[in-house]
């Protein structure tokens, strides 16, 4: 059998690297792929926005599934293209997809059918949400709706930082027209996580839960960014049966329901990212796809085949498969370029890789080779570097030894990772 993983973030790294332990794979083909895939797989060198390349690229090799790993070819309806070919793939069509391109769809769909989700007003006029800015509680929220890579949301624990917000979305047009509409959203107290589970249009599978990072900082100080580290599974304290039974139950089960009741079926990996407040689990968010760097901590953890769930979930075959999970603690440690997410250089040699442990995962992200430097930085996030541990706390020992091996200009990493 022969697959195509569509991506070339660490994200479709992991992805692939549990692909190729599957025993019913032949060949595992990349589009684009990175330095890290290029070992495990066939790189391509086809765009993820390229759907007809993909298209044709998929029909010349013969593959038997696709693996969608990023958000935008979803949104550009990359599942539809492949379904009208008669082509098998994993990931949602584009209808359902907004559920992660926009934040204003996913709101009103939670609403009408009763999923807790914090409290919510939307618009497209700058002066009307500049009106209704100035009677919110503080600290309040303000979301672009549209897609931008991880950074159009902004938790403002003052006006003059809402209205920052706002005024860099709406009239700066910073994110483009991701940010023509916006959310201004009640914030909600409590721990953070990120929830999984594999969807193929009626069967929700059992849940998995890890945490990611945002802020760029320790302390959750400075900027959002797309991810800057993450662990898995939270603490048994946090992800109790009754937390999870929830999750599935108010927030999972409804959600692709709802979905398939409006006549849009979700086809693939839903991600919820949600709040353990007072009253309960409430959704923040939901993505269209694997997290990332989520992944990177959960598939060293997947004990199944990953091949044969995906297969199963593209198919609508899901009913009846049971998900095993090691017990180990997995943490992931984003190595990041200086500036990252603001504007930050690329194109320094990468070292250290030669002396991180083989029990110890490297993803690549934003690198590539050149012939003059060999590996070079080629991005805000480089790697991730992902270890399992017996123990949460060995867990991150050893990441963050292994981390400290990979040097680079300017490179940096949070250092409170995991650390409960």
């Amino acid at each position: 059998m022969k697959v195509l993983v569509v991506g070339g973030g660490a994200r479709e790294h992991a992805i692939a690297w549990k692909l190729v332990q599957s025993p019913g794979l032949d060949e595992l083909l990349v589009a684009p792929g990175n330095p890290g895939t290029s070992k495990l797989a066939r790189n391509v060198d086809v765009g993820v926005d390229d759907i007809d390349g993909l298209l044709r690229l998929a029909r010349e090799e013969q593959v038997s599934l696709t693996v969608v790993g990023p958000e935008a070819p979803l949104a550009a309806g990359i599942a539809d293209r492949f379904g009208q070919a008669g082509l098998a793939l994993f990931g949602p069509t584009q209808a359902a997809a907004r559920i992660e391109t926009s934040k204003i769809f996913a709101k009103r769909l939670m609403q009408r059918h009763g999923v807790p989700t914090a409290t919510a007003e939307e618009f497209s006029d700058y002066g009307r949400a500049l009106r209704y800015l100035a009677s919110c509680d503080l600290p309040v929220v303000v979301k672009a709706d549209g897609l931008a890579a991880g950074k159009g949301v902004v938790v403002a624990e003052t006006r003059v930082e809402a209205k920052d917000a706002l005024r860099h979305t709406m009239v700066e047009n910073l994110f483009g027209a991701a940010g023509e509409r916006v959310l201004i959203e009640e914030h909600l107290d409590g721990e953070e996580l990120s929830v999984f589970a594999f969807v193929d249009g009626d069967t929700v599978s059992p849940l998995v839960a890890a945490r990611d990072y945002k802020r760029a900082y320790d302390g959750d100080r400075g900027p959002n960014t797309g991810g800057i580290g993450a662990f898995s599974p939270l603490p048994a304290a946090e992800w109790t049966p009754e937390v999870e039974g929830r999750v599935h139950d108010e927030i999972m089960e409804p959600v692709a329901a709802a979905l398939r009741e409006e006549g849009t079926p979700y086809v693939g990996t839903l991600y919820a990212g949600l709040i353990l407040t007072e009253e309960g689990p409430k959704v923040i968010e939901f993505n269209c796809r694997m997290g990332d760097p989520e992944a990177q901590v959960v598939l060293p953890r997947l004990k199944n085949d990953l091949l044969e769930v995906m297969l199963k979930t593209a198919a609508g075959e899901l009913a009846g498969v049971s998900l095993e999970w090691d017990d180990r603690a997995c943490v992931g440690v984003v190595i990041a370029s200086e500036g990252y997410p603001g504007s930050f250089r690329t194109g320094y040699a990468i070292g250290g890789l030669e002396q991180v442990d083989v029990d110890t995962v490297v993803f690549h992200a934003g690198t590539r080779r050149t012939e003059s430097e060999g590996l070079v930085s080629d991005g805000g996030r480089v790697v991730t570097v992902s270890a399992l541990g017996d123990t949460l706390a060995e867990a991150r020992c050893k990441a963050y030894a292994n981390a400290g091996r990979i040097t680079f200009s300017g490179s940096f990493f949070r250092k409170d990772i995991a650390s409960l």
